[in-house]
């Protein structure tokens, strides 16, 4: 699965962007590969290193790279392997220290 996404001067986005294999890119757009699970997991745990965040802000930071759906799925896995929790009002945060 390949992931179209045009170039913007987004300073978190490009960190997430700097972990997918560019397959093709020229002035005005990149197509990456979409991260595979195991991926987005990592980039999840990185974006929650930051600041707890709830499912609306995670997927607006990985529009165009995984779906809320995919992104729903790795964060119930990171929960239940006990690496992130959803907290009472519906952020979720990274447990522990790696």
């Amino acid at each position: 699965m390949k992931s179209k996404k045009s170039r913007r001067p987004k300073e978190k986005e490009g960190e997430v962007e700097s972990k997918l294999k560019v397959v093709y890119s020229d002035k005005d757009v990149v197509v990456m590969t979409a991260p595979n699970e195991e991926e987005l997991k990592q980039i999840l745990l990185d974006l929650l290193t930051e600041k707890p965040m709830n499912l609306k802000e995670l997927h607006s930071k990985l529009s165009g790279i995984a779906s809320e759906d995919k992104i729903r799925r790795a964060l119930a896995s990171l929960s239940e392997s006990r690496h992130v929790t959803l907290l009472e009002d519906g952020r979720y945060a990274k447990l522990g220290t790696d």
